[in-house]
């Protein structure tokens, strides 16, 4: 795990330095096992994220903007009466773990000075925030609850001793020597990063490996140098916060030069959090929540993929109509030939060049008469079906696309996008309206990205179908300019100017690219052209349009960009 108790500490100091003596002001619970702590430090209001997430657990400071629930969870209520108001008093770590204690000190309901301790323990799924009265060392509620049939080492439960998690028995590095380091590992075992992990707390695999990187091929006292050269560098409080991409992308709080990858560095380490994370854990949410409207969705595009396969079949087998029109008309010609309880009748094709014969199946249970009417019959039903099998090979192609762009919608969702799409599949009847168990809300407009560019000019966009007719058909002007990959699901974006720069309509388009199927691929086209030159089509599907006039540009997506951009 990249936050690893180094980590931790490097973590611990910029959360001191931000936060130490700030006030907590307002306490939020945006999803279930995330905490958002607003505090007044240094002149500025610093948003503290708290997670206990079991894959994207970490402390640290965010710009992001995160929903809160218009009734704040229990834990939310108890964490409001305890600490908003309370003072910052310190923030420290748990020896080299992956804890943070966060002391704050008030007063209580009666007036009198109060003191507690929040304690963060970041450790993947086991990962928990406990508010703990420090003068009696009582857990006073967490946001997870262990009963002692879950954990026999300690109970997590209101009203219990707060016990700290089993330590290991592992040396500290930051007071390891050469000889610590010599006697730890056994170089004839080989795996020596393994080895490093196992004997020293706080490291994690990824240290540990470049740890032997940088030693290279050497004998034992280069990986010692190795070891304790990293270990002064952590010991200086000096950090890079580097994110490393790749097929895996990861980071770390210093330079990594075992990983391949485009390595990106920044000011502080939660500003790498929050560009590592973005969207990670929103993304996680989303999938638990639309993970059922995401499996109907592709159930629907798969039953009219197959239903297209059929329909092509029939196709093949309708254009056998001009072929029964002529047996028809052959066997009228030649109903003198033909007497009743025949089964097949040869006739000269005189519609052929070299008057070659056909033999034509009969029903001898038919008259001759009744024989030719049958074949004119299917001439007429097979004709028909072509048309009617071409209409509905297109509206399943339709409906392939619209489903297609759901698809594509919720890979960018939030939670409350997902419920707008949901209510958008009850209104067009994919979906049976749930019941209204509580009083229907009044309607709400929907609410659109917001982004600005280089110069100042303001970009909307939409992430589902209904935010894409609001702001296309309701927002936008008719002499803005509206951007969509070309021939790819994705939002409509809109540029709320007449005469964007080219500066403009290219970071316009990669916020489009982003947005869309193709935001993993590069010199994507997206079109571009005026809002009036946009037209929605009479009984179309939400967020599909018609367009003309427009004009193409090749952009590759960014995420930077678009992170950048965002107001």
């Amino acid at each position: 795990m990249s936050f690893d108790g180094l980590f931790t500490r490097s973590m611990t100091k910029e959360l001191n330095e931000n936060l130490l003596h700030g006030r907590i002001n307002k306490i939020h619970q945006p999803y279930k096992n995330e905490i958002i702590m607003i505090i007044r430090a240094n002149g500025k209001n610093h948003k503290l994220l708290l997670s206990a997430h079991p894959s994207y657990s970490r402390v640290q400071i965010t710009k992001e903007n995160y929903e809160n629930p218009s009734v704040p969870p229990m834990f939310c209520m108890l964490l409001r009466k305890h600490l908003e108001g309370y003072i910052v008093e310190g923030i420290k770590q748990v020896e080299l773990d992956r804890m943070i204690i966060i002391e704050v000190k008030g007063r209580n309901e009666i007036g009198d000075i109060s003191y507690k301790q929040l304690i963060i323990e970041v450790m993947g799924r086991h990962s928990n925030i406990i508010l703990v009265d420090k003068e009696r060392n009582m857990i006073l509620d967490s946001i997870k609850h262990i009963s002692p049939s879950m954990n026999t080492h300690r109970t997590v439960l209101p009203g219990h001793t707060y016990v700290l998690p089993p330590q290991q028995d592992k040396k500290n590095p930051l007071n390891a020597t050469s000889e610590d380091v010599l006697r730890a590992l056994d170089f004839n075992s080989g795996k020596l990063d393994k080895q490093i992990v196992q004997a020293f707390a706080g490291i994690s695999p990824l240290y540990a490996k470049e740890v032997v990187h940088r030693a290279g091929i050497g004998n034992q006292s280069t990986i010692s140098e190795s070891f304790l050269k990293l270990i002064q560098y952590a010991k200086s409080n000096d950090t890079t916060p580097t994110l490393i991409g790749g097929e895996k992308e990861t980071f770390y709080w210093m330079g990594i030069e075992h990983l391949q990858g485009e390595k990106q560095t920044f000011p502080s380490l939660s500003e790498l959090l929050d560009r590592f994370f973005y969207q990670k854990a929103a993304r996680d949410r989303v999938k638990q929540q639309g993970n059922d409207l995401e499996r109907f969705i592709r159930n629907e595009r798969d039953k009219n993929v197959n239903k297209i396969e059929k329909l092509k079949k029939t196709l093949e087998d309708a254009q056998q109509a001009d072929r029964y029109q002529l047996l028809g008309e052959l066997l009228t010609s030649n109903l003198y030939a033909v007497e009743r309880g025949m089964t097949v009748v040869s006739v000269v094709n005189y519609y052929d060049e070299n008057g070659e014969s056909v033999m034509i199946p009969l029903n001898p249970q038919k008259s001759p008469s009744e024989n030719a009417q049958n074949y004119f019959s299917r001439y007429q039903k097979a004709k028909n079906a072509v048309k009617i099998v071409h209409e509905q090979i297109e509206k399943a192609d339709e409906e392939i696309v619209y489903l297609e762009q759901l698809l594509q919608q919720l890979e960018s969702a939030s939670t409350k996008d997902v419920e707008e799409i949901r209510e958008e599949l009850e209104e067009e009847g994919y979906l049976r309206v749930r019941k209204q168990t509580k009083k229907k809300k009044a309607h709400v407009k929907p609410v659109l990205e917001n982004y600005t560019s280089s110069d100042g000019t303001q970009i909307l966009v939409g992430k589902n179908n209904k935010q894409n007719d609001y702001l296309t058909n309701k927002v936008a002007g008719k002499e803005d300019i509206w951007l969509h990959t070309k021939d790819i699901p994705g939002s409509h974006v809109v540029i709320k100017s007449p005469d964007p720069s080219e500066e403009t309509i290219k970071e316009a388009a990669k916020i489009a690219a982003y947005f869309s199927k193709a935001r993993e691929s590069s010199s994507v086209p997206v079109d571009f052209t005026e809002v009036k030159q946009v037209k929605k089509p009479k009984g179309a599907k939400p967020g599909f349009v018609i367009y003309e006039g427009q004009q193409t540009v090749y952009v590759t997506p960014d995420l930077d960009l678009v992170r950048s951009l965002k107001n």
